[in-house]
């Protein structure tokens, strides 16, 4: 099976949390998404084909918390008063 770039971010940028009450919201998500592009050489794909794949991929319920180089990067992006 071919993997996508969205499979690649999935993997490598996230981890399945049901039992937290604080996982990523959209925003995060995708901000977490342009972070890992960034970190990986990769092309982002526009916003409408993140979510069409998202949709396709991360079920309703299945919370998402942040992992790895990119949740870092993220992070630090986000809130550079942490600096």
């Amino acid at each position: 099976m071919a993997y996508s770039q969205f499979d690649h971010f999935l993997q490598e940028a996230t981890y399945r949390d049901q039992e937290s009450e604080s996982t990523l919201d959209g925003d995060s998500l995708y901000g977490l998404y342009t972070s890992w592009c960034s970190l990986s050489s990769s092309a982002p794909r526009t916003e409408h084909s993140f979510w069409a794949a998202m949709r396709l991929r991360v079920g309703p319920g299945q919370g998402l918390r942040m992992k790895g180089p990119a949740a870092a990067d993220y992070i630090l992006t986000s809130y550079p008063a942490l600096l």
